[in-house]
């Protein structure tokens, strides 16, 4: 029998790229690769990658350094470049790293096997183009190997809103929803495998438009179909755009118990006039209405949000305006960032803030994030949650899992398997999750 060559995937980023990652997987089975957690112990190494974060291809560089020990002891190894870095610099990493055999974007990963075979005939391989087929009618179907009780699925891809800041439209494409009967197929499927909840993803998750038998369905239809799937417990979705929070999204929210009572939904600044010229197309007053509605739908809805400071031409007055906002909604969770520059996007050519000043900012954004953060947590003790127990903690006997708010929970008693969900009682609040007691089943 034929040994199976192992291939090494390292994942940065996001929720999508590791759904891209576990896909990519599955795509290179049919190349007769079996995945390998150890890149030393590689016939293949994959980076997928992402451009979101500051100087994301310089540190993708400096990654493929480390490997060219591996490759001069191994030359047969094969090293390649996927996801967003790869189709932003495709061209530019084949010309400056030799040791690369095949680069592909985030569009055209499922061509990856005819790319081994072409790397297998001495060329290298080069594909970043935006193909007209759907990359996930060209994959094979999911194998049905266990999984753990929880997955990301990917149902929409791509952006139109064109943000100053973001190079996401450039590297993911326009905005495409896959056919709900699709998304519905492979749902299923990973309930078959073991499959207890689902997060929904897309860059612009809430303006999925997928077609359906009877017309195109929204997000909130979606989530309400999936809702019936029998074993499919609890449902997710991320990341939102608040233009594309609809009513009966909103609705949804307050009448489909398995729709999870947390919502990720960006402003990245509570300054109007950055907002503007963030080309956010939204304001710092219609997010806060927007909120209330949500609120009033589900009044226990965690909210959770992104933030950028330092946005060029960002002043104290317009950073206080982002604090203001963030006193009003009171986040359980948030992401804060610096703001960086993305070349070809354009805030990139606008006068910058001082960088010691976007330091600054971004550590009392972060406080209070942080204060609002330990607050939501601290007023969960002496409360019951269900928690979906994923996997055992570090303590013999004892196990975490998730609430219904996306707080890590900590059960130190025997009893809790994985897969099963137990309501708990919380005892305490840590600096980053919650301990409990099992309180029933």
């Amino acid at each position: 029998m034929t040994a199976h060559k192992k291939l090494f995937i390292k994942t940065y980023g996001c929720q999508m790229n590791v759904y891209d990652s576990e896909r990519m997987s599955e795509a290179m089975e049919k190349a007769g690769y079996r995945p390998t957690d150890s890149a030393e112990d590689a016939d293949m190494i994959l980076l997928n990658t992402c451009h979101i974060r500051e100087k994301a291809a310089e540190k993708v560089y400096s990654e493929l350094g480390r490997f060219r020990g591996l490759k001069a002891d191994k030359p047969d190894l094969k090293i390649g470049v996927a996801g967003c870095v790869a189709q932003a610099e495709g061209e530019e990493i084949v010309r400056r790293q030799p040791l690369v055999d095949l680069v592909v974007g985030p569009q055209s990963y499922h061509r990856l096997p005819e790319m081994v075979a072409k790397v297998d005939s001495g060329a290298r391989a080069l594909d970043t183009d935006f193909p007209a087929e759907d990359k996930f009618e060209h994959l094979s179907a999911r194998p049905k190997a266990a999984r753990g009780p929880t997955a990301f699925l990917t149902v929409q891809e791509g952006c139109d809103k064109f943000c100053a800041f973001c190079v996401v439209p450039y590297t993911r494409g326009a905005e495409v929803s896959r056919p709900a009967d699709r998304v519905l197929t492979e749902a299923r499927d990973l309930v078959d495998r073991g499959v207890r909840e689902i997060t929904l993803l897309g860059q612009n998750v809430n303006a999925y438009h997928g077609a359906g038998p009877d017309g195109d369905w929204s997000l909130a239809r979606l989530v309400r179909e999936l809702a019936r799937v029998d074993g499919l417990e609890r449902i997710r979705y991320t990341t939102s755009h608040p233009n594309d929070m609809e009513d009966d999204l909103i609705a949804a929210h307050g009448d489909e118990p398995k729709l999870m009572p947390y919502l990720h939904l960006p402003v990245q600044s509570g300054s109007d006039r950055i907002l503007k010229r963030m080309n956010r197309s939204h304001t710092a007053e219609s997010y806060l209405r927007l909120i209330e509605r949500i609120r009033a739908a589900r009044p226990d809805i965690l909210m959770s949000g992104d933030f950028i400071v330092g946005f060029p031409e960002e002043t104290e007055a317009d950073f206080q305006a982002t604090l203001d906002l963030v006193q009003a909604v009171g986040y359980g969770y948030a992401y804060t960032f610096k703001y960086s520059t993305r070349p070809g996007t354009p805030a990139a050519e606008r006068p910058q803030v001082d960088p010691a000043e976007a330091d600054d900012r971004l550590q009392r954004l972060q406080a209070l994030i942080h204060r609002q953060q330990h607050e939501v947590q601290d007023a969960m003790v002496g409360r019951t949650v269900k928690v979906l127990f994923e996997k055992p903690g570090r303590k013999d006997g004892q196990m975490v899992g998730k609430s219904e708010y996306l707080h890590a929970v900590h059960v130190d008693e025997a009893g809790p398997q994985t897969g099963q969900i137990r309501t708990v009682e919380i005892v305490k609040s840590g600096a980053n999750s919650l301990f409990g007691k099992l309180s029933g089943t």
